[in-house]
């Protein structure tokens, strides 16, 4: 077969062509999509609000969630998402959040985490607390300075929480303008295997 290419040429290039795009569909989606077709894409939020009546306020929200010893199951982080607002004079509020792995939550209420996929009946292995505190312990591993809005980061699983180990998501907004109700949110992702 002399003169028959089979690689790419710049003059001859090889393309392929999806035949049957009902069932091989030539499209690529993240591993989410996978996991919520599969029941294992979860997600908690929690917020807290502070009204500032004298002097400085601030306005902390803290989620965890665990993986016990025993779980079986790796955890992988798909997104986590944070905010700060307030109901006016939004350039007097500020804030912070911190993401650690491991810490130790104040006064934590249990929350029961969300399956994403609202036709499961699955259930996470995770152990999902919130708090109005900030943590202490832990290793931080990101820092962010925020501003009123939202922040939202993709980590399509490069967040792995193997069995034994947490993830804590802590925010807090500040604010000293007098008569301003700040809040804070946080939202986690993740998916189990």
């Amino acid at each position: 077969m002399p003169n028959k290419n089979v690689f790419n040429t710049l003059n001859n290039p090889v393309f392929t062509e999806s035949v049957n795009t009902y069932q091989a569909p030539g499209i690529v989606s993240p591993p989410e999509s996978g996991a919520s077709k599969a029941g294992s894409l979860f997600s908690i939020t929690g917020s807290a609000s502070a009204l500032v009546v004298l002097s400085l306020i601030s306005a902390v929200i803290t989620l965890k969630i665990t993986n016990p010893a025993a779980s079986g199951k790796t955890v992988y982080v798909s997104r986590i998402g944070i905010s700060i607002g307030g109901s006016s004079l939004l350039s007097a509020l500020s804030g912070s959040s911190t993401f650690l792995s491991g810490g130790t939550l104040t006064s934590p209420t249990t929350l029961t985490p969300t399956n994403n996929n609202f036709n499961s009946s699955s259930t996470s292995v995770m152990t999902a607390q919130s708090s109005t505190s900030a943590p202490t312990g832990g290793t931080t591993f990101t820092t962010i300075q925020m501003a009123p809005g939202v922040f939202a980061q993709d980590y399509v699983g490069s967040i792995i929480v193997p069995p034994g180990s947490s993830l804590t998501v802590s925010v807090t907004s500040s604010s000293s303008s007098v008569g301003l109700t700040i809040t804070s949110s946080a939202n986690i992702t993740w998916w189990e295997a």
